[in-house]
């Protein structure tokens, strides 16, 4: 159930730019960052948007908000649902409180804690269940049946697209000579929202997706040219779990992306490790895949600038631990 999905039937500059007056309110203009260390290691310069700093410790709230924001008022006092792993939930449960919305959430049982304890501080409903035995769509499709709420999914639609998309229209319009671009890639919301941004801007830039090797849906799907879905992926990279890209993404994804970049568990650690130690902001394993990608120089030859979408920093110290 896909609310409004009929009525935007393409994803375009201009609905991206649209995307960013709406979510004004409640979207922070996250910062830029450099490191000539970085660069010197990775041979190339890059410029890093750090979504970390944005509410709720994730870009999930931009796609979020452009959603709920757009719901009429009548449909609105029902609520709204969403399924996630973590950052969805908490742009979603940001956005629902912003507005005076009841927001129910289904996640699952073994999501990082702080991501579960997070969305229900922000005044959400969780509704956890088992990854490996059952299906949040249809947990999601049940909820959705008895509330009369509206779904809120977490990358398939042209409003949450064109929300993440704001993503990468900020960062061009305060590094707009960049070469190429680089996002982590789960269902394809940030990586096709930022394709379309940054084309619309910047038709000759290079847009690249960062995947970890354990959940390679999206990599396998693109070198296929259809949508291929994979078995449950034990990657850290917790926010890049999705079986297989959206339909509405991948064929984004298809028209505006260069290529799918693989990086391996230990590449993603060391990113985190490097992006800790000498940029000193904390990072997510899914957020550090693009960084992990431009650090082990797996972009291709040719490229002097690249914008690194640095997707969230919302990890559970425990674990960071061990990861580092």
């Amino acid at each position: 159930m896909l609310a409004y999905h009929e009525q935007i039937p393409e994803v375009t500059l201009a609905l991206v730019r649209e995307a960013a007056r709406r979510i004004a309110p409640i979207a922070r203009r996250t910062p830029v960052m450099t490191s000539a260390g970085f660069d010197a290691e990775a041979g190339v310069r890059a410029a890093f948007k750090c979504e970390n700093f944005q509410r709720g410790g994730a870009f999930k709230v931009r796609g979020a908000s452009n959603l709920v924001f757009s719901i009429p008022k009548a449909d609105l006092a029902r609520g709204v649902i969403a399924f996630s792993s973590g950052n969805h939930a908490q742009g979603t449960a940001l956005a629902a409180r912003f507005v005076g919305t009841k927001a129910t959430i289904v996640m699952p049982a073994d999501a990082p804690r702080s991501k579960l304890e997070a969305t229900r501080g922000m005044g959400a409903a969780v509704v956890t269940y088992n990854r490996a035995t059952e299906n949040r769509e249809e947990i999601a499709d049940r909820l959705l049946r008895e509330s009369g709420a509206t779904m809120v999914p977490p990358f398939d639609h042209p409003l949450i697209i064109a929300g993440q998309g704001t993503t990468a229209l900020e960062l061009l319009e305060e590094t707009p000579d960049l070469d190429a671009l680089i996002a982590p890639v789960g269902g394809g919301g940030l990586l096709s929202g930022c394709a379309t941004a940054a084309k619309g801007v910047n038709p000759k830039i290079r847009v690249f997706g960062a995947e970890p090797e354990l959940a390679n849906d999206t990599y396998l799907s693109f070198r296929a040219g259809r949508i291929v879905t994979i078995p449950s992926q034990d990657t850290i990279a917790d926010g890049l779990r999705s079986p297989h890209p959206g339909e509405l993404t991948f064929s984004i994804v298809q028209r505006l992306v260069e290529d799918i970049i693989l990086v391996s568990e230990d590449e993603i650690k060391a990113a985190m490790k490097y992006l800790l130690a000498r940029l000193k902001i904390l990072v997510e394993p899914s957020g550090a895949a693009a960084a992990a990608a431009v650090l082990f120089r797996k972009l291709p030859a040719g490229i002097g600038s690249v914008g690194v979408v640095i997707s969230g920093g919302n990890v559970d110290l425990e674990a960071l631990a061990e990861y580092l």
